[in-house]
């Protein structure tokens, strides 16, 4: 395997947006696009980063993604509201639908947000974190309608997607963010590893067979260095995390992020005619200082958390960790020392964008 290359987030940043203008976006909105791709990186999460670069390419070339998309509110209920994506870009519908609810909440004490019809949101925890510079708390449940990746527990056919979940806690001095795919692994941690990144977990995978699989081709099928990796064109599946009780997890995610937002559940027959993936995300807000607990929360929840993170660690040297920890170390390693990207999946960035003539 070929040693990273590290490139400065700055130049990663720009040379994103570039690709993005290039294939039929607004500087702003590719602005957008690049900044949140790179700061999943910054924050470790390369699953979530310009991993994607080509996949939304294509997506956009495709019509499956549209570009300049606001947002619209279909239901507005003051403390709730359901927000319908238009198949805009992720990165431009959520942070909208993420806005609606911290200024409702902000002034209310509660919101909840769902959303529908968006496409890839890229890192969750980043809405979670939005919420946290707001002094709100945040959960969110997503699913991806019209995907397929996961199989459930005691199963080989795929029936779910990743379907992730985070939770922001604004702790004074030790925000918390808890960020996860309910599959073993994030889908992208897997195209990380087709471009020769860090190898995948040897029970990441399950076959059709029902054998572990740590080979991205079991999701993949066969593909050529430069090729979009392309989930459909495999036989196997992910697994979900720690057995029934991530499959468990994922099943709530598809009903209440698909289902109950109405934007479609992974698979089932009305997901094969939509053409395209999307994002369903519900959001719940909450502001500790209208329900009068700010206070109190705020000095137990923090002496708990500094409680919990001085367990002796099991092995010396090693700190015991609370969500958000790792990201916030990986990100002051990575601004100081680069962005580190298997050197293939630097060379189908390129290929994209020379694609698009973005030079």
């Amino acid at each position: 395997m070929e040693p990273p290359v590290h490139v400065p987030a700055h130049e990663l940043e720009a040379r994103v947006q570039a690709i993005f203008v290039a294939a039929g976006c607004a500087a702003d909105e590719a602005g957008r696009i690049a900044r949140e791709l790179v700061g999943a990186n910054l924050a470790g999460h390369d699953s979530h980063g310009v991993v994607r670069v080509p996949l939304y390419v294509s997506l956009l070339r495709a019509g499956h993604v549209l570009p300049g998309v606001t947002a619209e509110v279909v239901t507005d209920g003051g403390a709730f509201a359901v927000i319908d994506g238009g198949f805009g870009f992720g990165q431009t519908v959520a942070p909208q639908a993420v806005a609606f609810g911290v200024e409702r909440a902000s002034r209310d004490g509660i919101c909840i947000v769902a959303l529908r019809n968006a496409g890839h949101i890229g890192r969750v925890g980043a809405y979670a974190e939005t919420a946290l510079a707001a002094g709100l708390i945040s959960i969110h449940f997503v699913n991806v309608a019209g995907s397929v990746l996961v199989a459930p527990f005691g199963g080989v056919e795929r029936r779910f997607s990743t379907a992730p979940i985070a939770i922001g806690v604004p702790l004074p001095e030790r925000p918390l963010v808890l960020d996860f795919a309910t599959s073993l692994v994030a889908e992208g941690k897997v195209q990380m590893a087709s471009y020769g990144g860090k190898a995948l977990p040897s029970d990441a995978l399950v076959a059709p067979d029902g054998s572990a699989s740590d080979d991205p081709r079991t999701l993949y099928g066969d593909y050529a260095p430069g090729d979009v990796r392309l989930a459909g064109n495999g036989l196997g599946a992910l697994r979900a995390f720690g057995g029934h009780k991530g499959s468990g997890l994922a099943l709530m995610c598809e009903l209440l992020a698909g289902a109950f937002t109405g934007g479609g559940t992974s698979g089932g027959p009305e997901s094969g005619a939509r053409g395209r993936i999307t994002n369903g995300m519900l959001s719940i807000y909450l502001s500790p200082r209208h329900f009068g607990t700010q206070e109190e929360f705020e000095r137990t929840g923090r002496e708990y958390a500094d409680w919990v993170a001085s367990s002796r660690p099991a092995v010396d040297g090693v700190d015991v960790l609370l969500p958000g920890e790792p990201e916030a170390r990986t990100r002051a390693e990575r601004l100081a020392g680069g962005v580190p990207l298997p050197p293939a999946q630097l060379a189908a960035i390129e290929q994209v964008a020379a694609e698009v003539g973005a030079g």
